[in-house]
């Protein structure tokens, strides 16, 4: 069991993931993307409440529809069973201020040790578990002295729950995406031809090749899955600016992705016409490389086809190389929230294979 701050000997029930043997435990069970909160009815519905609801059910950034990052399952804490605690994703919400039953039963949870601790220390409001009642299991414990405690380290630091859920899922996905193997070829020709490696899952085959290019894709009775690397000599810090990403882009795809492969005039590009529904460009910890992750929609000049799409740019210092890596889907009314999950979970196996990590730009 792996437990973010230690001082805290958490809880009745936790024990037990703690014993050398974690194999008679049942496999967590759930959807992907699901996270069922734990708390008394009353905060549910009050500050707290919104708060975490406002966190984890915000829109999933760069869809073209409006899909949450996460589907919240309410849970009042009297009705805590042994059904849902198995679930893949728990999440229990106390503050010692609450006097109703529900809070005093999550309140068992804790050691008189930790009720001192959250009494005596309001900057620490958060603390995770896994394989708690089941294998594969997440779980992340809020606690504050009091509502406001809480909600003010929720409004400060609201996105570490958002980066864990997002982290264990993308641990599943990649174990689950990578059980019966990946294609070798296409890994081989990546080592062979582009100093590159990444993990490529069975189902995926490569669309085409260039010098510079490599484009593989997925296509399923409802979807079509994409992933695409590029690369050119590096050449300074201007590679990394939105608008040089956006413009090598729409470069790299004018020459290589097309509506119809036939017509080269059917060619797609970065959708940048939309207000509301802007390009991003982040600074990001890409496997410990300094990176921008680009996100939003594509569409071709046509009008034909668009979704959204997720790249991102990176320097291997040794070969001299730029490389922008990226998955794109093309599944016209259907849910995509979880299919970019998928895109995510391989793109980040993706390695420059020059040399060491370098050093983070300025």
């Amino acid at each position: 069991m792996s437990v973010r701050f230690l001082f805290f000997v958490l809880v009745i029930g936790l024990w037990a993931a703690c014993s050398s043997d974690t194999r008679s435990l049942s496999r967590a069970v759930g959807q992907a993307g699901d996270i069922y909160v734990i708390i008394d009815s009353a905060q549910s519905k009050g500050k707290i409440g919104f708060l975490v609801d406002s966190i984890l059910s915000a829109d999933m950034p760069g869809l073209p529809r409006k899909e949450p990052l996460f589907k919240i399952r309410w849970i009042d804490a009297r009705r805590f069973n042994y059904v849902i605690k198995e679930r893949r994703n728990l999440l229990y919400v106390m503050t010692l201020d609450q006097r109703s039953q529900g809070a005093a039963i999550i309140r068992r949870l804790f050691t008189p040790e930790s009720i001192t601790q959250i009494k005596t220390d309001s900057t620490q409001f958060m603390t995770t578990a896994s394989d708690v009642f089941a294998r594969g299991q997440e779980v992340m414990y809020l606690f504050g002295k009091d509502e406001s405690t809480l909600a003010a380290n929720l409004r400060k630091d609201g996105s570490r729950l958002v980066s864990f859920f997002n982290q264990r899922e993308r641990e599943r996905l990649t174990q689950s995406l990578f059980k019966s193997g990946q294609v070798k070829g296409i890994t081989e020709i990546l080592t062979r031809e582009y100093q590159c490696s990444m993990q490529i899952p069975f189902g995926f085959k490569l669309a085409d090749k260039a010098e510079n290019f490599l484009w593989i894709r997925q296509i399923n009775p409802k979807d079509d899955k994409d992933v695409f690397i590029a690369r050119k000599p590096y050449t300074s810090q201007a590679d990394f600016k939105r608008e040089n990403l956006i413009k090598f882009r729409d470069q790299v795809c004018k020459k290589y992705l097309f509506e119809d492969p036939d017509k080269s005039n059917t060619y797609l590009l970065t959708e940048t016409s939309i207000p509301f529904l802007p390009v991003t460009a982040d600074t990001i910890n890409f496997n410990g490389r300094f990176a921008i992750q680009l996100r939003g929609l594509w569409r071709s000049n046509t009008m034909g086809m668009g979704g959204p799409f997720l790249g991102f740019a990176l320097v291997d210092e040794p070969s001299g190389q730029f490389y922008y890596v990226e998955g794109f889907t093309i599944s016209p009314g259907k849910d995509q929230r979880e299919i970019m999950r998928e895109l995510e979970t391989i793109l980040y196996t993706f390695q420059p294979s020059g040399g060491p990590l370098p050093k983070q730009a300025q």
